[in-house]
């Protein structure tokens, strides 16, 4: 069962990995935040994918910034904060047709989106 937690991990980190650095050169695709959960996921479950991750010359920054100030810039809170609104708000008009889970799905944008905007906002260096 370990065996299988440990490797979902590092599948579901490289995944994020993959969709972060799509984000780079995406620009509707937040970049921070999937490299951010690639880092959580790889901690929990490979110290030399983390390693690898927090040292490299480019995606490293994204990581270690954050970790100094906890701080996101102004553009990836709003295009987060866009992208949980627009897939939520698809879903709950378009795909489920229950009312409950259309209420939920709201209640969950809208924690998402008081999570998010409650970081700090990085000024520009």
């Amino acid at each position: 069962m370990k065996f299988f937690f440990k490797y979902g991990l590092q599948f579901f980190g490289c995944l994020s990995l993959i969709l972060g650095i799509i984000g780079i050169f995406l620009p509707l695709l937040p970049t921070t935040p999937f490299l951010l959960l690639s880092a959580s996921l790889f901690a929990k479950s490979s110290k030399k994918f983390y390693n690898w991750l927090i040292n490299h010359k480019y995606l490293g920054s994204y990581i270690r910034q954050f970790k100094e100030d906890k701080s996101i810039s102004l553009h990836t809170k709003i295009i987060s904060i866009s992208l949980v609104w627009i897939s939520i708000g698809y879903s709950a008009i378009y795909v489920v047709p229950l009312l409950p889970v259309k209420i939920l799905l709201f209640i969950i944008a809208i924690a998402v989106s008081i999570h998010i905007a409650s970081f700090k906002t990085r000024k520009k260096s």
